[in-house]
């Protein structure tokens, strides 16, 4: 669904501006994951509002956007698996309700596995040179270690989410994607 109404922004955008440097495939990849975010944002938002987490929401929408640009992680083979996926992550954890001593065993844990997976998969996906990875996994860990002093339980379930995303299994023969 996503990538059919990416493929036909593309096309539309390619027989407006035939002479853009841009094929139609460069343009239906950008497209797609523009409307993957705006979908998954906007849609998590409408949903927040109903049922009355909106705080909670936006704090799991930033903060999982900027531990997932620092740390990598999985993607999903399909667009509409990724927003639904995502928007059913960010509602669920914006309901997060763990308490302190629990708050502080999840810290850890994503403090560890931050430090031992990330970065994770961006390889690929990135202009960031190879040389600067030990100072994403450092920023990676900074950040969810933040979370011992903020205390929050949407912030140590969103990060423990999100650290989750940096393993990957070699057994399957892929690489970072499910």
């Amino acid at each position: 669904m996503i990538e059919a109404l990416a493929n036909k922004l593309a096309t539309n955008i390619k027989i407006k501006v035939p002479d853009h440097p841009a094929s139609v495939n460069v343009l239906k990849f950008a497209l797609a994951a523009l409307l993957n975010g705006a979908f998954i944002v906007v849609f998590s938002l409408i949903i927040s509002l109903i049922i009355g987490t909106l705080p909670a929401t936006i704090l799991v929408l930033i903060s999982f956007a900027v531990l997932r640009q620092m740390s990598g992680g999985i993607h999903l083979k399909s667009g509409i698996a990724c927003v639904l996926t995502s928007i059913t992550g960010v509602i669920l954890l914006s309901l997060a309700d763990i308490n302190k001593n629990a708050i502080f065993v999840v810290n850890i844990v994503n403090i560890i596995l931050a430090l031992t997976f990330s970065p994770s998969g961006i390889e690929k996906q990135t202009r960031i040179k190879p040389k600067y990875f030990p100072l994403l996994k450092i920023s990676s860990t900074l950040l969810v270690a933040v979370n011992i002093y903020i205390n929050s339980p949407v912030l140590a379930a969103t990060f423990f989410v999100q650290c989750l995303t940096l393993i990957r299994n070699p057994v399957r023969g892929r690489r970072g994607k499910i």
